[in-house]
């Protein structure tokens, strides 16, 4: 998965966008590339664009990983924007996960403008 990112450090906002074939190697390398960014705060909260994927070469036990790798503070936000049922369920099960683990903080959304107001609302329990 080509994945760039841009971060507003105005906002707080990390702007993730995916495009292809989402591989597990691909997360951790996008991950990695955050972790050095010296813009990067984990404090940022995140939309994560994966609208353009077209394949998740991803399985449930890859999920399980990428939510104990996670790059962003337990309190920050993440909206996983996406099309169709296969990544909407990869996403729902991230979120899961996260809630599990005591970070409520990440929503799953098909629409941008529903996505972005929620991640960048200041009211928590929105």
């Amino acid at each position: 998965m080509p994945a760039s990112y841009k971060i507003d450090k105005e906002l707080r906002l990390v702007t993730t966008i995916g495009s292809g074939r989402l591989r597990w190697g691909d997360a951790l390398a996008h991950q990695e590339s955050l972790r050095k960014d010296p813009d990067f705060d984990p404090s940022f909260s995140q939309l994560m664009d994966l609208t353009q994927v077209t394949q998740y070469d991803i399985d449930s036990n890859d999920i399980h990983k990428l939510t104990h790798r996670g790059v962003f503070s337990p309190t920050s936000r993440g909206a996983i924007l996406v099309e169709g049922d296969l990544g909407y369920g990869f996403g729902r099960m991230f979120e899961i996960l996260r809630d599990n683990a005591g970070e409520s903080g990440i929503r799953v959304f098909r629409r941008r403008d529903e996505a972005l107001d929620w991640v960048l609302s200041k009211d928590m329990t929105a």
